[in-house]
Order: structure tokens, then sequence, then C-alpha cells
């Protein structure tokens, strides 16, 4: 690979570092060169290696893939790829009692968590973490950071000797980490020589804690030496894709032509649903593929909002419109689908159940509460948990409809309990969902709209291995819901992602960090906006949002980037 004068300059550095770049920069290339640079050069002792640390798991997989075509296997083998989350609970794991006791601590999955969580104020959320982990030994992910920190505070010793394997850390996507994260990383930097790869440009995740502040606090902490490759762009060199996505930052792109970026306006069309132009656009992006690469190409969708996700979702899988199907993989929301399959699990094992019309009323309850994340629970909702609470300690409950719903969940429950289970998960995990889905009550056909996303029953899946143990052991299903908790738990921590092929739908946010050989994006009418509160007047921050998030989308793409709005008045006013 041909460098640069700059990345041949930190191939030579010591100490701290700081890359800066754009999308497709070569951050994380010029990092993984200067990881091996330093382990051919016997920085390192045999014992150690160099850990490469990102916030996503996709993430991950895809510096695996490059590090594969990119260094000598001898190599490879000392460089450790790991999530920011792997990483924490290591340390957690293996000197939690330091901090927390003998007494053993329990993960808290973030499905699980929002329900727990869905009736308090954002504000109050850490106080219940905290809570939840004092009183019921229940550790969530959003404490691994800040735990694990403590934890190193407490002893020079113990960080000594945790770090020792890890002389050189590299911190992906540097901008992202919250005040948490940067407590830890101060703590690391003093035992360990850091590489921060940072985009201030990519930082989406302000919600979750992200500082414009963070880069210059790396710089005033540690006076790394920096380097700027903003100027660079290896994802789509040929292409002006980059130079669209640094434009829509400062507003350049209006009015402007590029050659492989098209804005489209969409608008309704007699007889057709208003996601057809965006159907056509994937269409003719699929065309263009192929005509490129008939087997290994990918195609990234992305919505703004995660209920624009599943409408869209809908309508690709359609042939109400005289096209064809499109097949596709979509990173649905976990918390749904595997609130949903607690539910069915707790089904599977309910003869053995104490109160089992109570357990499947509560895996109910806490899909309803849980099921959008961050307590977005709808009005209807909440008082209907409210009410079905309220039946579990009273016997008593007021209302037809919900009436109805006690008794379908008795009815469905009895007739797992009488149930002869054949063994085999697969089968006896179906019969569960075609029982449910005679149901036509609305918090049940979500569990079954949730289900669907299930990807937990192919062959040699952990949860159906676990179950079949399960079976084989036992003769039945007890302890079906903790074996999903597990597998959900392990499904978290596994590295091990699919390269992506085909056709992926998400949210934009969701895209960081991922890139397709082309992409498509597409806004709501009304709702689902590329630039929040568009109609009402947007403030300045929403402005800024929305033009970081449209770069990140935009700059997902190898080829070709298409990105459709309202026509009209509706058009989005960052991209006209």
């Amino acid at each position: 690979m041909e460098l640069s004068e700059s990345k041949k300059r930190m191939l030579d550095s010591t100490g701290h570092l700081l890359a800066i770049g754009g999308p497709g920069s070569g951050k994380t290339t010029i990092a993984l060169i200067k990881a091996a640079h330093e382990i051919e050069a016997g920085f390192l002792s045999c014992q150690q290696r160099v850990i490469f640390l990102s916030f996503a798991r996709a993430t991950v997989a895809q510096v695996a893939d490059q590090a594969s075509s990119l260094l000598d296997k001898n190599i490879r083998n000392r460089i450790e790829l790991s999530t920011y989350h792997s990483f924490t609970w290591n340390i957690i794991k293996s000197h939690g009692y330091l901090a927390f006791g003998r007494e053993p601590i329990k993960l808290l999955p973030p499905p699980e968590a929002s329900a727990r969580l869905a009736a308090i104020q954002s504000s109050g959320t850490d106080n219940a973490l905290r809570q939840l982990l004092e009183e019921e030994r229940l550790l969530h992910f959003d404490l691994f950071a800040s735990k694990a920190g403590e934890l190193l505070a407490r002893s020079q010793k113990l960080t000594s000797l945790l770090l020792s394997p890890y002389p050189i850390i590299i911190l992906d996507e540097f901008q992202d980490t919250n005040s948490d994260e940067w407590k830890l990383i101060k703590i690391i930097g003093q035992f360990s020589t850091l590489i921060a790869l940072a985009d201030p440009d990519q930082r989406i995740y302000d919600f979750r804690g992200a500082d414009p502040k963070r880069i210059s606090e790396y710089a005033d902490q540690f006076t790394p030496t920096t380097f700027d490759f903003s100027d660079e762009n290896h994802r789509s060199p040929l292409c002006d894709i980059t130079q669209f996505g640094n434009d829509i930052l400062s507003g350049y792109n209006r009015g402007k032509n590029y050659n492989d970026v098209n804005i489209e306006r969409t608008g309704y069309y007699q007889d057709r649903d208003y996601n057809f132009p965006l159907k056509v656009q994937v269409l003719n992006a699929v065309k263009r593929c192929k005509q490129r690469d008939n087997r290994n190409w990918s195609i990234g969708v992305f919505v703004p909002t995660k209920a624009l996700m599943a409408t869209v979702s809908e309508y690709l899988s359609s042939e109400r419109d005289g096209l064809p199907r499109l097949f596709h993989e979509v990173a649905v929301d976990a918390n749904g689908p595997a609130l949903a399959a607690l539910l069915i699990a707790s089904l599977l094992e309910s003869s053995q159940q104490i109160a089992p019309h109570k357990v499947t009323v509560q895996y109910l309850i806490n899909h309803m509460r849980g099921k959008k994340g961050n307590g977005n629970v709808s009005q209807s909702d909440a008082q209907l948990c409210n009410s079905l609470e309220s039946w579990m300690h009273s016997g008593r409950i007021r209302g037809s409809k919900r009436e109805q719903l006690l008794r379908f969940c008795k009815e469905i429950t009895d007739v797992c309990i009488d149930r002869r289970w054949t063994g085999k998960p697969a089968d006896d995990w179906r019969f569960v969902l075609r029982k449910l889905e005679l149901i036509d009550l609305q918090p049940l056909v979500n569990i079954i709209s949730d289900a669907r996303f299930i990807r937990l029953l192919n062959k040699g899946a952990i949860l159906n291995q676990k179950l079949g143990d399960m079976w084989q052991l036992n003769g039945n299903y007890l302890g079906a819901s903790e074996a999903v908790s597990e597998a959900l738990l392990q499904e978290h921590f596994s590295m091990s992602v699919v390269k992506p092929l085909g056709i992926h739908l998400m949210t934009i946010h969701k895209s960081k960090g991922k890139q397709f050989d082309e992409v498509v994006m597409s806004e709501g009418y009304r709702s689902g906006r590329y630039l929040r509160n568009e109609a009402n007047g947007p403030s300045d921050k929403d402005i800024l949002e929305a033009r970081l998030i449209l770069r990140v989308g935009a700059t997902r793409a190898k080829s070709h980037t298409t990105i459709l709005t309202p026509s009209g008045n509706q058009s989005c006013r960052l991209l006209i």
C-alpha cells in the first residue's frame, strides 16, 4: 500500500498519538500498520499484544477483515480486536470482587434493563442502575466503564498488572467516548501508549455522552503527536462522495451537482405507496452493483428512525406495487425481539413454573415497557401495564379488553402446560408462535411482530443448542428463559460478524463504522425526517446534528449514494 508522507511520519513516531481524518481517510489502516511496525521492531515482549478497541462489533469484524488482507498471520495473532464493552467487562470479571465483594454479580442485558427502567426519567437512570447493582447484584452494560475505572483507580499495582499485556492501545471512534470512558482512558494512558483515531465530524452520539471537547481534552492530557489525514480518501478515491460529505457540513452542497451523489425529490404517486420511489432506487442500485460484481456486492438502505425502518422493511418485502420483493437484512433494535424471545421461552417452561399464568403476564408487561428502549412507552401501554400489575397483586382488573387479554394469556399458558413437547427446540418454539398468531390483540400481535426478527433458531445457534441440551438432560425446558438471557449476552460479546452482502436496512445511526458498495437514504414525509422540527423551525443544534448524520450516512458508500427527500415545500432544507 502506498503511504502518504504524513502516514510515514506516524510510523516513526513514539509516545501517544492522535490520528484525525474523515471517512475512508485510512485511520484504521495506518493504525494497524503502526501496530505491525512496533511488533516487528521488537518493542513488545513475546507475551504482549496490541489491542484495538471499538464501539461496535460490526466495526471490529470489518477491522478483522482488513487486517487479514493487510498483515501477516503471525502479526495478526499479536493484535487483539475487541469492543470497549468486552475490554471493560474482562477487567470487572477478573477483579470485580475487589469492588463488589465475593457475592456473584449477574449481567443485566439491555432489553431487560429497558423494561426495568421504563418508568424512570432519563436523568435518574444512572442512580437506578447503581441501585440495581447494590440491591440485586445486577450490572448493566452502561456501568462497565465507570466500574472498571473505579477498580483501576484504586490500585496502581492492579492497573499495571492488567495493562502489562497491552503496551499499545488503539482507541477507535475516540470522539464518541462518554465521560466514564474518558475517565478510564485517562488512567490507562498512564501505563500504555495510546493511539486515538478520531473524526470530529462523525460525532453523532451526543445523547450517550460524547462531548465536542473530547479530542482537545485528549490533546491537553497526553500532548500526543497529531496527524491529520482529512485530505485523504481511500474508500471512494475516484468519487466525489467524500466531497459531498464535507460540503454538507458547511452548506456548500446546496445547488451543487455531484457525479456520485444523487439527490432525488420524491412525491406521492397515484395508487403507489410513499416508499415506492425508495424501492425503485434500491432496485437501480442492485442493478448497478450486479453490473460491477455479480456476487460480492452490498447496499445500505438508511432511514432516520426505527419506526420508519419497520415501515420500509414491510414495504420492501411486499409485491403489492408490482415490483419484486427485496430480501434484506434488518439491523433491528434488539429490545423488542429479545423480550419477545423471553416470553416465548417462559411458555416453553410453564409446566415447571410456580404461578405460570402470572409469569406469562409479567413477561408481557416487560415486553410492552421495554420493546422500544430508552423508556419510550406509550401512554396506553403504560396504563395497561399498571392495570396488569394491579391484577397480579389483587386478582382484579377492569375493562373488557383487559379481561380478554388476561383470558388469552391464561389460555395459551394452559395449552403450553398441557403440551407434550417434542424435544426439538425449533419445532416447539414454532408451536408457541403459531398459538400466539391466533390471537388478535395488539400486545400479543406485537410479540409476534418482534419474534419474526429472532435469529436464534438456525442450526448450531447458541439458544437452539442450550434448549436441546436442557431437554436431553432433564426432559423439559426448565431454565429456558435464563438460557435466552445467556444467549443474548453471548451474542452481545461475540466478535463473529459476517461480512455484509446484499441489502441491509438500518437507521443512519446504526450505519456508523460500516461501508457498502452503494447507499440509498430516505426520510419520511412528516415524521422520521433527517432534520428534526423541519416544519416548526429547527434549532441550531438540530441543524448541526442533521448535517453530521447526513455526512455519516452518505459517506458509508464506496461508489454511489442516493438521497431521497420529499418534493416541494417538504424537501429537507439542507439538501436543496
